[in-house]
């Protein structure tokens, strides 16, 4: 931690953006303080109720945002209605997609949680200045896309148990970057949203938990509170590289 955050004390680099994770972790850690000062000037923080959302499927991309806390929920709707949760992202991830003039998906807040937000034009401004800017943000989208990867390997090899066990693994190692600690966690979606990530039925769902739970994989607290005694083994249920 120490390593990440050793100009936490710059007087450079605005206040809001010293302890910032998205500052150490994500896309900004490629700017300069100057260039940090001046998207400072035209972001600004917004906090998220669950299910409030933060972009449309086909709306005009007007901002970008990091994610400072909490998980958002991606969904792709089809013509008809149907819907289908395609991706969770977290802290510090980057939300948007440059080049795009409409979003792909549906963005929203699957927990409480707080973005940064900024002007697309800003910050098309700062990639054309910063190489390492959008090198960045071209890894994250080349590490979303192995990640997607990996979750179609899930979604169409694995047993029901495998990608439950897989789900909190992704969960358990994802939602908080701060935490040192990664045997305890709350479920960000519902039962529901689960088995619609996974392709299972709530029922599959229901009954893969209670045989986690069983065999002492994990333990459920208030039906939304995960501990996870062996980190290990739960990798190993999930049949995780």
């Amino acid at each position: 931690m120490e390593v990440r955050r050793r100009d936490i004390h710059n007087s450079d680099i605005p206040i809001v953006c010293r302890a910032c994770e998205a500052r150490h972790g994500g896309v900004c850690g490629t700017l300069t303080p100057e260039q940090l000062t001046e998207l400072n000037k035209h972001s600004t923080r917004h906090r998220l109720e669950t299910g409030a959302e933060v972009i449309g499927q086909g709306e005009t991309i007007v901002n970008y945002s990091n994610i400072m806390r909490g998980v958002v929920k991606l969904t792709k709707v089809m013509a008809d209605g149907r819907q289908q949760i395609v991706g969770l992202q977290f802290a510090p991830d980057f939300l948007g997609r440059p080049f795009l003039e409409e979003s792909a998906i549906t963005a929203e807040a699957a927990t409480e949680s707080e973005v940064c937000n900024f002007p697309r034009p800003v910050l098309d401004r700062l990639m054309k200045k910063t190489p390492e800017l959008e090198h960045k943000l071209h890894r994250q989208a080349l590490k979303e896309l192995d990640e997607a990867r990996d979750w179609m390997l899930t979604l169409g090899r694995k047993t029901a148990q495998e990608k439950v066990a897989s789900f909190l693994y992704l969960i358990a190692t994802h939602i908080d970057p701060e935490s040192v600690d990664m045997s305890t966690f709350d479920l960000p979606l519902s039962r529901a949203d689960i088995a619609d990530f996974l392709g299972l039925t709530i029922e599959t769902v229901s009954r893969q938990f209670t045989k986690l739970r069983k065999e002492n994989v994990i333990r459920i607290e208030n039906n939304r509170h995960v501990i996870v005694p062996d980190m290990d083994r739960l990798m190993r249920y999930a049949s995780a590289d």
